[in-house]
């Protein structure tokens, strides 16, 4: 009896197992698989509209040195100028004595760039570095128009006109003619502006 119950159960489970592995094997056969897309050639790139983005301007902004900036400038500019006189460097320390004057016209020290561009001056001419004097005659006028020295800021540019003329250096005709409108439009010397000096300067002149 045992017999018959262990080979009946055998049978049962064997034929049940066989089934299940039936299904499972139809179930596998009849599921499809979904074929890839070929991506190839920009297809799928395509669906999408090209869209442009903005350029956005960009404006540069200008911000002013602080003094602690020109100072510093200043201090290394004056080292520089002192070092190339020192070991006679001309051409170079009229080009310091000029960068001078441009921090010292930024400080509003006027007389001060007024003497470092006549300093500049001597050597250029010196050195015959017409470009340089011709430079350094236009920003003289300038100060010089600053501080109400009207008749003497044009001797420096007719002084100008006539070097570039003699030279052939006619790149300079229209900064020297900009400059000279400029007078002509304030024939009136402007009141002399407040004038800052060096440490020390300004007790100096009261003392005298």
């Amino acid at each position: 009896m045992k017999l018959l119950l262990v080979i009946f159960f055998a049978a049962t489970c064997t034929s049940a197992s066989a089934q299940w592995y039936r299904v499972d094997q139809l179930l596998k056969k009849r599921a499809t698989r979904t074929p890839y897309e070929d991506l190839s050639g920009g297809r799928y790139i395509a669906r999408f509209k090209a869209e442009k983005a903005p350029h956005p301007k960009i404006s540069p902004v200008l911000i002013d040195r602080s003094q602690y900036s020109l100072e510093a400038s200043e201090n290394v500019v004056m080292q520089l100028a002192q070092h190339n006189m020192r070991f006679r460097i001309y051409n170079d320390a009229s080009y310091n004595f000029s960068e001078l004057a441009r921090l010292y016209v930024k400080q509003n020290r006027l007389s001060e760039a007024k003497w470092f561009l006549l300093q500049s001056n001597n050597i250029s001419r010196q050195q015959n570095d017409d470009k340089h004097t011709i430079e350094n005659l236009v920003e003289l006028a300038s100060i010089k128009a600053t501080m109400g020295d009207v008749l003497l800021a044009r001797q420096d540019l007719a002084e100008a006109h006539d070097l570039a003329y003699a030279k052939g250096l006619n790149q300079y005709y229209e900064t020297i003619e900009l400059a000279t409108q400029y007078l002509n439009q304030n024939k009136q010397p402007k009141q002399r502006p407040v004038l800052i000096y060096a440490d020390g300067a300004q007790n100096k002149t009261k003392a005298e």
